[in-house]
């Protein structure tokens, strides 16, 4: 049976005007990674090159690297620049005129750049610098170059503020609950009680690891020709220091020069990235489902900003929707993320063009991520600790305290202290499979025969004051 737009009964949604986006990042959640466009789009990329092809000109002229040819004047150099600063939506139509007529995105931007050079310096006798615009270049040297500097804006001028934000947040619910206690769970059972700032602590410190290695992350680039070998750098100008040269200009850009590579720049840098953004994905994932789970323990209320519907026929219910888009976002990210390190670092030989498609899909990567921080964030936002919830809990559960006596025990055993043996084996009788109370426990601690002080310091003793050390090491934090 033909689907329905095959008959003709329905109007086909891609003809609409204006475009109908394909995907949820430049559909419903265009707001959130908007900022992205700017670094990590098509437009983005073309912008880029124009930057690169710019300043390799100014570059060359600067350093008189081709004998005979004049240095740009400081206004030249001037109205080129701005060229990249006011590349916009009519700039963009003019490129895919070009690139129509090209068939090559480079190229088109190497006869952009042309025209305007024309203009800039009109001169008949200027007319030969425009030759020096892509010279010995392959398109992967202005690529590799565009890349790295649209991958290095987009973490330090938009990933890494909102990551850090967050961070940032968690690091303050830990700080204001460090003294709250909690009733762990370890392997989904009743555990050694903790406090709910102290695990929160626990993954803003893991987060904050990773954030340091992403502010850490070199971003590398070349200028060496069709195989890395200056070939046609030394057939033109042989007397030039083309190495120098070129690692003068990929520094100049604020990158770090690769000096070893085929035609293509490795990539190597790229997947180091990568990992180090997915691996902050994962753990951040790890606080979404944790904090998933305390909401529907009770530990946390979802009061703050409310007003949304959260269930279409239960009207008691909110749910914790931020926190679940957030998962599949980080989920779709690290795919992303995944394969886009595992197949940069690999080329034949001396080129393919894998990678080229490959890094189109960055922009996706890095677009999942941050609409999983703004979920995350604004999941956060939303929620009030729930002591009561906690504290009622631990109460409920004054087996965990097994541990405490039966470590006492150890202490004073080794000590010499008679009628310490078997502690562990004593207090799995009293407390495996079953509940126990606050008087149960004090009645077995009565009979143990311990010294004065440790029977008072134990008897006192519940579970919500079991926390050891945990509200003091939220410092470390610091």
């Amino acid at each position: 049976m033909p689907a329905l737009w095959e008959t003709g009964a329905m109007a086909s949604l891609a003809d609409a005007t204006p475009s109908i986006a394909l995907g949820s990042l430049d559909g419903r959640y265009r707001g959130v990674v908007a900022p992205l466009v700017d670094h990590l789009s098509e437009p983005a990329l073309n912008r880029a090159r124009v930057r690169v092809e710019v300043e390799w000109l100014v570059w060359l002229t600067t350093h008189q690297v081709v004998p005979g040819v004049r240095a740009l004047t400081d206004a030249e150099q001037a109205a080129l620049r701005q060229v990249v600063d006011d590349f916009g939506a009519a700039e963009i139509a003019e490129m895919a005129e070009i690139e129509r007529e090209t068939l090559h995105d480079v190229k088109a931007v190497e006869y952009f750049l042309k025209r305007r050079l024309t203009a800039i310096a009109p001169a008949p006798e200027d007319a030969g610098l425009a030759e020096l615009i892509h010279f010995c270049c392959t398109s992967e040297d202005i690529n590799n170059l565009s890349y790295a500097l649209m991958v290095q804006g987009a973490v330090r001028e938009v990933w890494l503020p909102r990551a850090t934000r967050l961070v940032e947040a968690v690091a303050t619910m830990a700080s204001d609950l460090r003294e709250v206690p909690l009733l762990a769970h370890t392997h989904g059972q009743p555990a050694t009680p903790t406090t709910m700032g102290k695990e929160l602590a626990v993954l803003a410190h893991r987060l904050g690891r990773q954030l340091r290695r992403i502010e850490g992350a070199e971003y590398l680039g070349k200028l060496n020709g069709a195989t890395g070998t200056y070939g046609a750098h030394l057939a033109a100008v042989p007397e030039a220091d083309w190495p120098a040269l070129s690692r003068g200009f990929v520094e100049s850009l604020g990158l770090q020069w690769n000096p070893l590579t085929t035609q293509i720049e490795s990539h190597d840098w790229q997947a180091e990235l990568y990992a180090d953004i997915a691996r902050f994905n994962r753990i951040l994932h790890n606080l979404c489902t944790d904090v998933w789970t305390y909401i529907s323990m009770g530990y946390f209320a979802q009061v703050r900003g409310q007003g949304t519907v959260g269930s279409s026929t239960m009207p008691h219910k909110v749910n914790p929707i931020r926190f679940e888009n957030a998962e599949a976002n980080l989920e779709v990210s690290n795919a992303l993320l995944d394969v886009l390190g595992s197949t940069l670092v690999n080329s034949r030989l001396q080129r393919d063009l894998t990678d080229s498609s490959m890094q189109r899909n960055i922009g996706s990567a890095f677009g999942h991520s941050l609409l999983a921080i703004d979920n995350a964030e604004r999941g956060l936002a939303g929620l009030d600790a729930v002591p009561a919830a906690m504290a009622a809990d631990l109460d409920a559960n004054w087996e965990v305290l097994g541990e405490a006596v039966q470590s006492a025990m150890r202490a004073l055993g080794a000590q010499g202290v008679a009628g310490m043996e078997n502690p562990y084996e004593r207090l799995k009788e009293l407390t495996r499979g079953r509940r126990i109370t606050g008087e149960d426990l004090r009645e077995f601690v009565g009979g143990l025969g311990l010294p004065d002080d440790v029977a008072t310091r134990l008897a006192a003793m519940t579970p919500a004051t079991y926390i050891g050390a945990a509200p003091e090491l939220v410092d470390y934090l610091d």
